[in-house]
């Protein structure tokens, strides 16, 4: 889903080639070619055909429950692969950003910055908390950014803002947690940050996330405002009461000071991106990127 929103939002800019695993996607705007990443032989031979000027590595296994069920399964795809990225890209001396997570804490602190303690939770922090190791090991040139972020999913995968607006059209009751807060930004957002920062030669750790926190009850209850839906099927629940789900820090606020004072700028705020969402759909994006 962050693949497409990144080609979407630069595809005027720059030529765009989608690495495939087993989806056969046509998109406007871009190139999409199945790639191998278990190889970083394989991966080599591919990148030195495709000549890229800069790799992005958005590829992993984000479900915290299933990561938790398949715990080997989790360390392939987001160790193993992103280390065979890194090590790809390190040989061939490419650009590359690599995609973290904001679950990589113990939740007991907000707005943390990119020093805090690693203590991550469960078995989908903990195997991103190594792949950022690994990477950065193998290439300490590459970007690795921590993030959470929203945009507009697929046919085939809603994202989180996609459920609550689709829920509320249909006039279902939406329950979000009030005790979990985090820092999300728009994935267009993400993505220019991103560019500007690899411009500018960024190397190691950044946290690139949007300048407030909230609760995902606060953020379910601004987006209702924003697309004109009914606030009172928003109802608050608690993380604590959910026992049957795979434990998750309840804060997972970032700070993005070290990534501001780089860029020397704000990312924007919570209340300007979902304008942005909103505005994406009026522009026919989210339309283009349902049918896939």
């Amino acid at each position: 889903m962050l693949a497409l929103n990144w080609a979407i939002t630069i595809r005027g800019q720059h030529e765009v080639i989608l690495g495939m695993h087993d989806r056969d996607i046509t998109f406007a705007g871009a190139q999409t070619k199945r790639v191998g990443l278990d190889s970083v032989g394989c991966l080599m031979r591919e990148l030195e055909i495709m000549q890229p000027q800069i790799v992005i590595h958005t590829a992993g296994f984000t479900n915290v429950d299933q990561c938790e069920a398949n715990p080997e399964l989790a360390k392939h795809i987001n160790v193993k692969l992103a280390s065979n990225v890194a090590k790809a890209c390190a040989e061939l001396k490419l650009p590359l950003a690599c995609i973290s997570t904001d679950h990589l804490f113990s939740g007991d602190t907000s707005s943390v910055d990119e020093a805090h303690q690693i203590s991550p939770v469960n078995v989908y922090g903990k195997t991103k908390a190594e792949a950022e190791h690994q990477v950065l090991e193998a290439y300490s040139e590459a970007l690795v950014v921590r993030t959470n972020f929203y945009g507009w999913g697929t046919s085939y995968r809603r994202s989180f803002s996609d459920a609550v607006i689709q829920d509320l059209r249909a006039s279902k009751e939406v329950t979000l947690f009030k005790d979990v807060t985090y820092s999300p930004i728009l994935a267009e957002e993400l993505v220019k940050s991103i560019h500007d920062l690899i411009e500018l030669n960024a190397a190691g750790i950044f946290h690139v996330v949007g300048d407030d926190s909230l609760s995902k009850y606060q953020f379910g209850l601004k987006l209702a405002q924003e697309f004109n839906l009914n606030t009172n099927l928003i109802k608050s629940g608690s993380i604590t009461d959910q026992k049957s789900l795979t434990r998750r820090p309840h804060d997972m606020s970032l700070s993005n000071q070290k990534t501001r004072n780089l860029l020397g700028r704000d990312l924007g705020v919570v209340d300007e991106h979902i304008a942005q969402l909103h505005q994406q759909e009026q522009n026919g994006l989210a339309q283009e990127l349902k049918k896939l």
